[in-house]
């Protein structure tokens, strides 16, 4: 809202109204400006929730410091929600289609949650929100993004960025060869040309077998989102783990958006420029904001959970912005944190079910799944087990941004 504002006022020549121009700069704003939300009134939300007696209702599962937990308020995620779409709503322009598509995702999967939380704390059913509902959600939101991206006019690439620098005037002019093109290319990492065409796949059937393309893509779409929607809410069991890990893995993605929607920074790297993908770099930076300053309150000892109304949110972000920046096959590396922690649940569950099938008991690989009650089973505080999984999030962050370069 403001952009447009201040855009109308720099054709009066307003001083300071051209900063708003700059993407960078909107970003800077939206950073602060989430940031200052969180921990302003992350407070007097907390203290709302204490006086509304909106609390977490703790399972027992015979982990030290557990029971400290109980009572502790939840549904933190409305922070996250609200700090991140009150900066975007007033910084961002909201015409953006890759801007529309992260509201409706942040809206939808902050209902799933807040109604999965809202069933756990006031109806007292520690169950929550039946799984195949959530599962319902998920494939909902991906058939919606998935056709938004792959019907809408606005969502194309640019593969070759080759430019010509003309001097004039001791200026540099860059002027632009190639047009935009619909495309299903997503990076391919570790790779030659560093790309892979989902339409591609159908090559077989020759003719036009890209109109068919869509048959591939939003499934794969509904598998991303579905899967680390789910991992972040797994990896959402002990202080600061989702939120830090979250934010490294956001921040990412953030460089990703950066220079795919930058001709010059794509060009130099010889990647694919997305057109209109740089404006995501406002929500990025917002979110970003936003879950450092939840840190501020759900680091160990929490005063807050995020609940599945931030978890869930947070997964359903994160799964469509890597789709929309084209480096959704990066996920494995970029959310290693949620990865692992899915797999020891997949793994734990199905070798159990397995050895009591075929000995008539069942075994354990983990002391406990998801990964980190395996470390708490071990005698780890948890902090130190948070502190660990953020160095390696970060490591994998740099390994996800050298392969921008590593072909």
């Amino acid at each position: 809202m403001l952009s447009y504002l201040f855009e109308y006022l720099d054709k009066f020549d307003i001083p300071g109204a051209g900063l708003f121009q700059y993407i960078t700069f909107r970003s800077a704003l939206a950073a602060i400006l989430s940031l200052l939300l969180t921990t302003i009134y992350g407070k007097k939300f907390i203290t709302y929730l204490q006086k509304k007696q909106i609390g977490e209702s703790v399972r027992e599962l015979g982990l030290e410091g557990q029971s400290q937990k109980a009572g502790t308020p939840t549904m933190g995620g409305i922070i996250i929600i609200l700090a991140t779409l009150i900066p975007v709503v007033l910084l961002a322009k909201l015409t953006n289609i890759y801007i529309i598509i992260l509201i409706i995702t942040t809206l939808w999967m902050g209902t799933i949650g807040f109604i999965d939380d809202y069933i756990k704390v006031f109806k007292k059913n520690k169950e929550g929100l039946k799984g195949w509902f959530k599962v319902f959600g998920q494939v909902g939101l991906g058939l919606i993004v998935g056709s938004m991206l792959y019907f809408s006019e606005e969502v194309v690439v640019r593969k070759d960025t080759m430019t010509t620098n003309i001097f004039a005037e001791n200026k540099m002019q860059i002027a632009e060869k190639n047009k935009n093109e619909k495309s299903l290319a997503t990076t391919l990492p570790f790779t030659k040309n560093n790309e892979l065409n989902y339409g591609e796949v159908l090559s077989f059937m020759g003719g036009d077998y890209g109109k068919f393309a869509w048959l591939i893509f939003i499934p794969i779409v509904i598998f991303i989102i579905t899967a680390v929607s789910n991992g972040a809410n797994l990896t959402d069991g002990i202080d600061g783990l989702a939120a830090g890990t979250s934010a490294i893995s956001v921040l990412t993605l953030g460089i990703f958006t950066f220079v795919s929607g930058n001709i010059i920074f794509s060009n130099y790297l010889n990647i694919m420029y997305i057109p209109n993908i740089g404006e995501v770099t406002i929500f990025v930076s917002a979110f970003v904001g936003a879950l450092v300053g939840f840190l501020w309150y759900n680091s160990y000892p929490a005063s807050i959970f995020m609940g599945d109304t931030g978890s869930l949110t947070i997964g359903g972000i994160i799964a469509v912005l890597a789709i929309a920046v084209r480096k959704e096959l990066l996920l494995p590396i970029i959310c290693a944190i949620f990865f692992a922690e899915s797999l020891s649940v997949m793994l734990q569950v199905s070798y159990f079910k397995y050895t009591k099938k075929r000995f008539g008991e069942g075994k354990r690989i983990f002391l406990m799944s998801p990964l980190h009650h395996h470390y708490q089973k071990r005698g780890y505080h948890e902090s130190k087990i948070v502190t660990r999984f953020w160095v390696v999030a970060i490591v994998l962050a740099v390994v996800s941004v050298v392969t921008l370069k590593v072909r």
